[in-house]
């Protein structure tokens, strides 16, 4: 029997990696891995996420750069610093940050 998988984040959440120092908005999810092979492998094993959870795509930043993200759910704790973030593809897809999270934007219609 398949079990269904719900997420605990949603798309527009503001989110930091449980290990590393750095924080992202989510813009996918995927309800368990979906990545290559070799990505996983490169992960070192003792630090590997299980691959049955759901995983997630994020506009990333750290002090240093920004760049996309791709965590395991359990790997994210909501970032409750109320920061906005500087990532320039943000403005693509969101809208202003409101209670901690940004909004999807609206399609354009001509």
């Amino acid at each position: 029997m398949t079990q269904i998988r719900h997420a605990k984040f949603k798309i527009g959440q503001v989110v930091s990696h449980r290990i590393f120092a750095f924080r992202g908005i989510i813009f996918d999810v995927d309800p368990e891995f979906n990545n290559t092979e070799e990505w996983y492998q490169s992960i070192p094993e003792n630090v590997r996420p299980r691959r049955d959870q759901p995983f997630y795509h994020l506009f990333a930043e750290n002090a240093e750069s920004e760049y996309v993200a791709y965590v395991s759910e359990q790997n994210l704790i909501p970032d409750t610093t109320g920061v906005p973030l500087r990532h320039p593809q943000i403005k693509n897809m969101f809208e202003k940050l409101e209670n901690g999270v940004y909004r999807v934007k609206r399609p354009h219609i001509n």
